[in-house]
């Protein structure tokens, strides 16, 4: 009986232990995310520009094929996709022409989920919700997505975007 009794003691102490254990972990993943999130908010608070976009698209318009955009943005492109994010949750993005004309600002709001960044904004009269998972970067970051970019119903399209940060002129 006394075996059973220190069995069940060391139990009861084991199962103790491992909750503490548990929640210590618990804890500290949270404590880690929120310093993650804060640190990928402080980073995005800048301004971009993108210098590659591929977008995956295999129901193309509900078809059966699959159609790929990718640009480099290396030779002459005919417009630049740029963007700034400001630290009270608003951003803009636009586009610059061959002749350095700013072109189509998009405004709207982002924040920061995990490491995921979570935008809303409104185009050519479409409010677009797209949480792109982002990867810093030398340069900048990437962003990938899945979202629904020709517009079929499907949130089957890939889009992997890179950028790099740049200093606007005001």
């Amino acid at each position: 009986m006394t075996d059973s009794l220190c069995s069940f003691k060391y139990l009861v102490t084991l199962n103790n232990t491992m909750k503490k254990i548990a929640f210590i972990l618990l804890f500290g993943i949270v404590f880690v995310s929120c310093n993650q999130e804060k640190a990928l908010q402080e980073y995005m608070t800048k301004s971009w520009q993108t210098d590659y976009i591929k977008i995956e698209m295999p129901t193309y318009r509900s078809s059966d094929s699959t159609y790929v955009f990718e640009d480099d943005f290396k030779n002459n492109p005919p417009r630049i996709a740029q963007s700034q994010y400001k630290s009270d949750g608003t951003f803009v993005a636009w586009y610059l022409d061959p002749s350095g004309n700013r072109l189509g600002d998009a405004p709207g709001t982002w924040k920061i989920k995990g490491d995921s960044l979570m935008i809303e904004y409104e185009y050519n009269g479409r409010v677009s919700k797209v949480s792109y998972h982002i990867k810093k970067t030398e340069e900048g970051f990437e962003g990938t997505s899945k979202y629904d970019w020709d517009e079929d119903g499907e949130n089957d399209d890939l889009l992997i975007m890179k950028t790099k940060q740049i200093e606007l002129k005001e």
